[in-house]
């Protein structure tokens, strides 16, 4: 593979990243807002879920910046930004006491956030297919293999 095309997959990781270590981060010091969103679905233990989610985000960011099991991570991520645009991002909102006007904005941006998470899945199928690149901590250990070696 290219220098040039090693240095674009890492831009892209380190772009790819960046959400996740910002909102584990998030997350892990102001779990509220997630765990209300996590009682919103239904799920039981809302705390310690968001929590545990955040801290999957974290290390599954810092993990994809630096190259380290990249294709496990980015599989886990793939599935994970399906699984939470699916339970978290369908369906309609109605906060009560919001104007209908805001409710409706509301919505339009919880099916943006459905877009999102579905995309980054993609991103992240073709991360975990064709690999972190030479600039990484798996090709320094060698664990590069298939297509990306």
């Amino acid at each position: 593979m290219s220098t040039t095309n090693n240095a674009i997959i890492l831009v892209a990781r380190i772009l790819l990243s960046f959400m996740f270590i910002m909102s584990g981060f998030g997350k892990l010091t102001d779990p509220v807002g997630t765990a209300g969103m996590i009682t919103g679905a239904g799920l039981p233990a809302a705390t310690a879920l968001a929590y545990l989610v955040g801290l999957f985000e974290l290390v599954a960011g810092l993990a994809v910046l630096v190259g380290f099991q990249t294709r496990i991570v980015a599989w886990a991520l793939a599935v994970f930004c399906v699984f939470t645009g699916l339970m978290f991002h369908t369906g309609t909102i109605n906060v009560p006491d919001f104007p209908a006007a805001a409710n409706g904005w509301i919505n339009a941006l919880n099916g943006i956030m459905l877009m999102k998470n579905i995309t980054l899945a993609g991103a992240y199928m073709l991360l975990a297919t064709f690999g972190p690149g030479a600039y990484s901590i798996d090709a320094r250990r060698g664990a590069l293999t298939g297509l990306a070696a």
